[in-house]
């Protein structure tokens, strides 16, 4: 298969996904889930999720909702954060229950401290990196932001974290000021380097996200965006920083007249403390696979969404013990 047919035939495969889940598993897991008691599981659950136009909200949302609806806890909500290294601390600090998080950040936290804390519940999709610039800029790859001044990410987001290890594994500097051989780095998040990218005032944004990230495919209606094309960083990404890092791509129609490119992904796993309760966590696996169809935000094009191919594919982080049990119970 061409990759032209290979990325038209996306929506299809997210709706046999779904079908297939939904068949396969739904009605195998209902029964389990609804037989919660109100003993048995807990009042309150807190989902750390992102910030507002990102995927990372509307997930933690929808797992929210579901968490709630499916009996799995009394009352459960989102929180919204600065993204993956906000949440570890929301989920370390005890403010959170489950959290969503990028591997690479996921893992830096677990190697700082010792032993960790810190369980994954699966990966729940993949994030791609996207590199913004306007259409109209005239940047056509990395070397091009040599001297221009771009938009990293919140001091909290993983995409604070995964940023400048692109710089530097295009042999770049960054910089919080300054001219020459660097690129000038601001700490901005994803609506308000949206607006700075518009107002001219950054040129270029990075995010990790889902794709298509609704934020970002309003702005290029309104403004007309490009991508980078970021995977020749990738073979010195994973050399200096670990096999976190994945080539993916970005296909064409995720964006209104954005062609299909090239980028870095990282996976999205979804996150515990070690010592949450092996009730809460089993049911929430069994609802991650029963019901996925319930947790894939309208806009996604689902790729790689819940996958039960990657569910367990959570790079360094260990399963929690209830969690792995559960996948083996669901798939032998």
């Amino acid at each position: 298969m061409g990759m032209a047919e290979s990325i038209r035939s996306l929506p299809a495969r997210r709706s046999a996904l779904k079908a297939g889940l939904a068949a396969g598993l739904t009605g195998l897991l209902m029964p389990a889930i609804n037989a919660c008691t109100p003993e048995a599981r807990p009042g309150n659950v807190t989902v750390a999720g992102g910030e507002a136009g990102g995927f990372y909200l509307e997930f933690s949302t929808l797992l929210a909702d579901a968490l709630q609806r499916h009996g799995v806890a009394d009352h459960a909500a989102a929180l919204t954060t600065g993204g993956s290294l906000d949440n570890l601390d929301y989920l370390l600090t005890g403010k959170a229950t489950f959290a969503v998080a990028l591997a690479d950040a996921a893992a830096q936290q677990a190697a700082a401290k010792s032993p960790s804390n810190i369980a994954a519940l699966g990966k729940v999709y993949e994030n791609y990196v996207h590199c913004v610039v306007r259409r109209d800029s005239g940047i056509r790859d990395f070397d091009g932001l040599v001297g221009r001044t771009v938009a990293v990410g919140e001091p909290g987001s993983g995409t604070s974290l995964t940023t400048p290890r692109l710089i530097e594994a295009a042999g770049l500097s960054a910089t919080l000021g300054g001219n020459g051989k660097t690129i000038t780095v601001m700490n901005l998040g994803l609506n308000a380097g949206l607006a700075a990218l518009q107002s001219g005032s950054v040129d270029a944004l990075f995010w990790s996200g889902g794709v298509p990230t609704a934020a970002i495919a309003a702005a290029n209606r309104e403004a007309g965006l490009a991508f980078l094309d970021l995977s020749s960083l990738l073979p010195a990404m994973r050399k200096r920083y670990g096999a976190f890092y994945d080539r993916v791509l970005i296909p064409e129609g995720s964006y209104e007249g954005i062609p299909a490119v090239w980028t870095v992904g990282v996976a999205n796993l979804l996150l515990c403390r070690s010592d949450l309760d092996e009730t809460i966590v089993k049911r929430t696996v069994e609802l991650l696979v029963g019901y996925a169809q319930e947790l894939i935000p309208k806009s996604s094009l689902g790729v790689q969404f819940l996958s039960p191919e990657t569910l367990i594919n959570t790079a360094e982080l260990p399963l929690h013990p209830a969690a792995a049990e559960a996948y083996r119970a669901l798939h032998g």
